[in-house]
């Protein structure tokens, strides 16, 4: 959700604190620092940070009391580093400062890239051909993702082999009970659903968390991704759940956070989803296949994260001026969630 520019944006912290901080370790800097505020996202802070000769981009945790496990600036910039050299495409990490002395919270620079976001999952003004090629990039690049051997990149640590959704589902559950604000009988009921209906098959990958449209960047004018962003939500997982998250989009209407449900994917040339997910299939190294269940907890982890940018807004302290609004997307999603269960 675009951010409206704030003539306030960077008051909780000091824009001279961090271009001296910056010139003392980035040798070299010329000209003025100049620092932008990057419209979008409801989670971390983002900003373009440029000089002269260098163009980075800077990833803060948010102000404020937060979810001990949310906001991993830390986990984000060590898993980028590790996949450099894979053969996924991230952007090359600059610097992590785990100290609050400069911005106020920890945070990490990274470069910043020249290339195309997508926030209209319907690719407005392109042709059919072009919107085809940008899904099935993102479908090729969810499979090298998950194909990625994270032992031989030093990520053996970076969370637990097996029993993800018995975890997930116990994570998430406890996330929506300490961040609740409100009732939600939708997700209450979801709840119930996925935790009595955790499947017993097991694969372990390097997981997204995340891996949607709006977090990859393409290619300035060809249709492929150059970069995968936003790894908050990172963690060793089952591939399925990212499938099962990238594709809930052929689940909802425009309206309900621009999904494509309801419009004409043929004329579009946006592929049907089992078109995408074959495509999925036919690049990805395992043979498991997206089930009721994998649909279903992907709505019930979203709501719970759209209930804690509404428990983030109550409190004061949520990164998007449109949190309170967005946060009512909790609702629907778990609804879709109940859908995909089949009750």
């Amino acid at each position: 959700m675009p951010l409206p520019p704030s003539s306030s944006e960077f008051t909780e912290f000091s824009s001279p604190t961090l271009e001296a901080f910056l010139r003392q370790r980035l040798r070299g800097l010329e000209g003025p620092m100049a620092l932008e505020r990057i419209g979008g996202g409801q989670s971390n802070p983002t900003f373009f940070v440029s000089f002269d000769n260098r163009r980075m981009v800077l990833r803060k945790k948010p102000a404020g009391t937060l979810l001990p496990s949310a906001h991993a600036v830390d986990r984000e910039y060590r898993v980028m580093n590790a996949l450099t050299g894979t053969g996924l495409p991230v952007p090359p990490t600059v610097l992590f400062h785990e100290g609050s002395d400069i911005v106020g919270t920890p945070f990490y620079l990274m470069e910043r890239l020249d290339g195309r976001i997508f926030h209209d999952s319907s690719l407005p003004g392109m042709a059919p051909k072009e919107r085809q090629a940008i899904y099935l990039s993102m479908a090729e690049t969810m499979a090298r993702l998950h194909n990625v051997d994270w032992q031989a990149a030093r990520l053996g640590d970076y969370g637990k082999p097996g029993n993800y959704f018995s975890r997930q589902v116990g994570r998430w559950t406890r996330q929506w009970a300490d961040g609740k604000v409100r009732e939600n009988p939708d997700l209450e009921r979801l709840t119930e659903w996925v935790a009595s209906h955790i499947p017993g098959e097991e694969r372990t990958v390097l997981s997204h968390g995340d891996f949607r449209l709006g977090n990859l960047m393409f290619h300035p004018v060809e249709p492929r991704v150059i970069a995968v962003l936003d790894w908050e939500l990172s963690t060793l997982g089952h591939p399925l759940a990212d499938v099962a998250f990238n594709t809930t989009l052929w689940r909802m209407l425009p309206e309900e956070y621009g999904g494509i449900r309801g419009l004409d994917l043929a004329t579009l040339g946006i592929p049907a989803e089992n078109d995408y997910l074959e495509t999925y299939y036919r690049s990805a190294s395992h043979d498991v296949r997206l089930q009721p269940f994998h649909t279903a907890f992907a709505f019930f982890r979203w709501a719970v994260i759209f209930e804690g940018i509404g428990a983030r807004a109550a409190r004061g302290n949520a990164s998007s001026a449109n949190a309170a609004e967005v946060a009512n997307l909790g609702f629907a999603l778990a609804r879709r969630g109940l859908e995909a269960a089949g009750i």
